[in-house]
């Protein structure tokens, strides 16, 4: 067994997080993005497939439940959680436009999409961010180091540099988790 390797194989992710201004500066900006969404009476809709779908309902539930303060539910949905939807679209269109069709139903100028691909190409998550953003949306996309297509389509671009897609996702939920814990604190506590 490798488990002390791949412990520290996510450690060094971490510490390269945790080394990079440009990481600082997009958490910075991305709390501050989401927080001015959400007092412009806005909604977070989340995006992912597989372990990234189960990631995007975990940070929808972050924000429209709890983290740590007990305060009014923020709007934020993960696209993927009405399976009929889904199941639908998919069989009627294709699964590659389930999302990009649930952002033109819900999405509204000046909302945020928050997508998570590791591979950057998946093509249900690139034509979401594509329709988010042809209507007026923010789109904040989470990946691999690679980027994929996803490069040059999002507001801000999170690129965990790791190739291997557990440990991308785990980083993925430590840079949800600190966007989530920073935008409640900035937008329901008093000092």
């Amino acid at each position: 067994m490798e488990i002390r390797k791949q412990i520290l194989e996510s450690i060094k992710i971490r510490e390269a997080l945790l080394a990079s201004e440009e990481v600082s500066t997009l958490l910075y900006k991305a709390v501050e993005l989401i927080a001015g969404v959400y007092k412009n009476g806005g909604k977070v809709l989340f995006c992912g497939n597989g372990g990234s779908a189960a990631d995007a309902q975990h940070l929808a539930a972050e924000l429209s439940g709890r983290f740590y303060l007990n305060r009014p539910p923020l709007n934020a949905e993960a696209l993927h959680v009405n399976t009929s939807f889904v199941t639908a679209t998919a069989n009627d269109h294709s699964f590659d436009h389930v999302y990009e069709r649930m952002v033109m139903a819900q999405g509204k100028p000046g909302d945020l999409l928050m997508a998570f691909s590791t591979s950057g190409k998946s093509p249900n998550i690139i034509k979401a961010i594509e329709a988010a953003n042809g209507l007026g949306m923010h789109t904040l996309g989470f990946t691999g180091a690679a980027g994929g297509d996803m490069i040059g389509k999002c507001t801000m671009l999170f690129r965990v540099p790791s190739n291997d897609t557990p440990r991308i996702q785990e980083a993925h939920m430590l840079l949800g988790h600190i966007i989530c814990e920073n935008v409640e604190r900035q937008l329901f506590e008093t000092s």
